[in-house]
């Protein structure tokens, strides 16, 4: 969802684009059917929940290259960089194209129940949005806020060194999640902004969050202790106990996320393939049973989110198999714009809805003229917002290149890495 973490080979990662190329076009035509092809969607969506698929494939591939493009620069300050200048850049152009496009009139901008443009943007700035009881701008938002969340889990768990109890950590998450169901432990939506005001929350889960980055950047060991503690703490009271999913399904996109990272873990003998398939069966049997329970013990009620859930297990599991194939180039190709095909579609629709309005009935041919020109803007956008912000990401990131003081350079040890910028130790 957003693009890969960088570091390993065109080749290496032709898969994953694969499965992100495949993902973005499920998700966009989950979106554009609304528009487009109603009466379609409407049979199709009880059977098979289009936009859970696309979005479990993408955790499942966020859960895999994120994590290894921290501890592949062992540096929690580059990491942070690389992150907001690969998400950013087109998320501010795509935010201030559709408040623009609100101004003239165009589209309309969704009702924010009362907050003040200050909250709302604040919020929508630490893309914690979802999790901080604002709605998102744009609904494709409220994903980013759970891989926010994945991001601050993954560098607090780095600086603690217990990154690499992945597959404990996804099985833990799915536990959970089937006994919060089993337990009858149903929150409402925003549970916890609903106490405590949506302003305070937004105030408070920003300075926690821009203090722990700041502090788990840092180098001093202690201060990046700190911050990386501190930073979990959004992410585990916010993510079951503000979410607008139901308390188990957040608690099952993290356990997913986690699961792509213990796959990534036994490909590169950090663990066994027996760990990693345990895991998947853990995760896949607690995530497919509290969807069962919370439709009341009817499989019928949440029927297509569990075919949507299983066939992105599946569908992540045939891209692994076929990683050191040669892949079509088309479907890697439209992985590498698979960011901008996420965020930019529901602006386009929106420009739909605003002035032509809704297809009076399914119209297989508007859907395809639809793609075709989302497919080029997207190229443009990519070419023009998103590469050239990861290059700025990496020129910051890299900085002035100093040798280390005190002698050659320590060997690499399993939990310690030089920092790409400053050569010091991390854990």
């Amino acid at each position: 969802m957003t693009g890969n973490g960088g570091g390993a080979g065109p080749a290496r990662l032709g898969w994953l684009d694969a499965l992100r190329g495949v993902a973005a076009l499920v998700v966009v035509f989950d979106h554009s059917s609304a528009t487009l092809l109603a009466d379609f969607r409407r049979e199709l969506m009880p059977e098979f929940n289009t936009s859970r698929f696309g979005i479990m494939v993408f955790f499942l591939v966020s859960g895999y290259i994120v994590p290894a493009s921290l501890e592949r620069r062992g540096c929690v300050r580059t990491f942070w960089i690389g992150r907001v200048f690969r998400v950013y850049p087109l998320w501010a152009v795509v935010v201030a194209t559709v408040l623009g496009l609100g101004l003239c009139g165009v589209v309309e901008i969704r009702d924010f129940g009362g907050q003040s443009a200050v909250t709302v943007a604040v919020a929508h700035v630490t893309m914690l949005q979802e999790l901080l009881g604002t709605p998102s701008l744009l609904l494709v938002l409220w994903t980013l806020s759970y891989e926010m969340a994945f991001y601050l889990l993954v560098v607090a768990l780095f600086t603690v060194r217990l990154h690499r109890r992945s597959a404990t950590i996804a099985v833990t998450l799915a536990v959970l999640a089937a006994a919060s169901v089993a337990a009858g432990a149903a929150l409402p939506a925003s549970a916890l902004s609903d106490r405590v005001g949506t302003g305070p929350l937004i105030l408070v889960g920003a300075s926690v969050m821009v203090v722990a980055i700041c502090c788990a950047s840092a180098t001093s060991p202690v201060l990046r202790l700190f911050g990386g503690v501190l930073g979990a703490l959004p992410a585990l009271v916010l993510v079951p106990f503000n979410g607008t999913v139901p308390l188990w399904e957040g608690l099952v996109i993290l356990a997913v996320m986690f699961l792509g990272t213990a796959v990534h873990r036994a490909e590169h003998g950090q663990g066994t393939w027996w760990r990693a398939a345990g895991t998947a069966v853990v995760v896949v049997g607690c995530a497919v049973g509290s969807a069962y329970r919370y439709g009341d013990g009817e499989l019928f009620t949440r029927r297509g989110w569990i075919a949507a859930f299983l066939a992105a297990v599946l569908t992540f599991g045939a891209g692994l198999a076929w990683r050191r194939r040669q892949l079509p180039l088309p479907l890697t190709g439209l992985g590498t714009i698979s960011y901008s095909v996420y965020l930019v579609h529901p602006v386009l629709l929106a420009v739909i809805d605003g002035t032509v309005g809704r297809a009076r009935r399914d119209d297989p041919a508007l859907e395809a003229a639809f793609f075709a020109v989302l497919l080029p803007l997207c190229v443009l956008t990519h070419r023009w917002v998103e590469v050239p912000g990861q290059a700025w990401g990496r020129r910051l990131a890299s900085g002035p290149r100093r040798k280390p003081v005190g002698g050659p350079e320590r060997p690499l040890l399993p939990f310690r890495r030089p920092c790409e910028r400053t050569r010091r130790w991390y854990p």
